[in-house]
């Protein structure tokens, strides 16, 4: 048998770990023999997507067999509209991770230099590696909030970019709009700041800023969204930009031609005008954030109050064992050890039903495996 050629890959791989997502349905349910399964793990939207949505994601089937509009014109100006800006400020993207790569491949050359406040998304780091930049850490405080000071001190010549996620994952803690106009306001030439807002729609707090304002202002900052959370369309992946129009004309350079699909832009279209499902989806969220709040509370569970559709709960030193034993009884969350938090677990909102069967659980576990 002839051996194939082996092709030296580039270094930077071996910097980068692949991005491991909530364990999903069908592997707990074949794992563990089970029939239902109530995931908690991803920050979904437990309602799913409206009724309207999926008759206008029905009604464009037949088209399927032409390509999509490249640049999603129609969506743009949909977006344009609902934000009061125009649509040279956005652009859309198979969902916000696509559109962080694509950042990183725009302003990222090997050895420049991003910052990144600890713990957060990894997928940030995951684009850095990509193009052999440097990452450089700066740890929240200990109640998780964003220390400005520190992060401006992380900032060298090499610095490109700064990512700031806010509301923060895993944490839900929040970047105020006083501590942003800061940052913005001491940032040194030639570093854009990256604030991820996907989680922006749960914010409640009244000085929570998603940072739209500070582009309208032209502060070198763009703001990224997702239609993944609150619009619950995680599956079918639509993601955009908002920014100076002269960042996103660099940042269009390297994007795909035809990256999002045509049921994506249909149903992002759908999911804008669909204000009712929008206010459900909110309220909801926010009964069960208080539902999950008042049975930590009760079980005596340390957890950071959270201006996004999860929380973040602290375990103790049995966390990862609550965690397996609960995907055992088909409940999935997300086992904090991935932000090298180990007696943490970040629990998802879910329907009151869900939530409740979740914390039944808990209760039994912590009686049995103790905190």
């Amino acid at each position: 048998m002839k051996q194939l050629p082996t092709t030296q890959s580039r270094k930077a791989l071996e910097k980068i770990q692949s991005y491991q997502p909530g364990m999903p349905i069908w592997e707990i349910k074949k794992m563990y023999g089970l029939s239902h399964i109530i995931k908690l793990a991803s920050n979904e939207n437990p309602l799913g997507p409206s009724p309207k949505i999926i008759r206008a994601i029905l009604a464009a089937l037949p088209e399927l067999h032409r390509y999509p509009d490249a640049n999603t014109t129609t969506l743009k100006e949909h977006l344009a509209d609902h934000l009061e800006l125009t649509p040279e400020h956005l652009i859309v993207t198979n969902g916000g991770d696509e559109l962080i790569k694509l950042i990183s491949e725009t302003y990222l050359e090997p050895e420049d230099e991003i910052v990144v406040p600890s713990p957060t998304f990894s997928e940030y780091e995951f684009g850095a590696h990509v193009m052999g930049a440097v990452i450089k850490t700066v740890p929240l405080e200990a109640d998780y909030a964003f220390n400005v000071s520190a992060i401006l001190a992380a900032i060298t010549e090499r610095t490109k970019l700064v990512y700031l996620c806010s509301p923060n994952n895993p944490t839900g803690t929040y970047l105020s709009r006083q501590d942003l106009a800061s940052l913005l306001g001491q940032l040194p030439n030639g570093v854009l700041v990256v604030l991820d807002a996907a989680y922006s729609h749960y914010a409640t707090a009244d000085d929570y800023t998603t940072g739209i304002e500070f582009v309208r202002q032209g502060y070198p900052v763009l703001v990224l969204q997702t239609f993944s959370k609150i619009y619950a369309l995680a599956g079918i992946r639509a993601g955009f930009g908002v920014a100076h129009p002269s960042v996103i004309q660099k940042i269009l350079k390297v994007k795909e031609p035809f990256n999002v699909n045509s049921l994506a832009q249909t149903a992002a279209i759908t999911a804008l005008g669909d204000v009712e499902h929008f206010e459900k989806s909110l309220t909801e969220n926010t009964k069960g954030r208080k539902q999950l709040y008042d049975a930590f509370d009760e079980m005596n569970i340390p957890y950071t109050v959270s201006m996004s559709n999860f929380i973040l709960a602290k375990l103790g030193p049995n966390a990862g064992r609550i965690y397996q034993e609960l995907l055992a009884r088909g409940i999935i969350l997300r086992y904090g050890d991935t932000w090298g938090l180990p007696e943490h677990i970040r629990i998802s909102v879910g329907t009151l039903e869900e939530n409740q069967i979740l914390i039944q659980n808990l209760r039994e576990l912590l009686l049995i495996v103790g905190k």
